[in-house]
């Protein structure tokens, strides 16, 4: 179980990371954006990881407290998950 939840947390958080690589790419372009509740879901969903990476490496939504809370607490939780299926 740990295994496909460790998986699962490894895919999320890759889309995550994409997520923000796009967005901040289309904010330079001045074109569509990704809606903040996309990616604060993604974040909160399992993908907190590659979220603070992709804030981190873009520069993008670094200034915005709401997207550094959301994520820290969706990493939280999910090592708290993680925790609990391992014991």
């Amino acid at each position: 179980m740990t295994a496909i939840y460790s998986a699962y947390l490894a895919v999320m958080s890759i889309t995550a990371f994409i997520l923000y690589g796009v967005d901040k790419s289309k904010a330079k372009k001045k074109k569509w954006r990704i809606k903040e509740k996309t990616l604060l879901i993604s974040g909160i969903c399992g993908g907190a990881y590659g979220a603070i990476a992709g804030m981190i490496y873009f520069h993008h939504k670094t200034r915005k407290p709401l997207f550094w809370t959301v994520n820290i607490i969706g990493a939280v939780m999910h090592i708290y998950l993680l925790y609990l299926l391992l014991k």
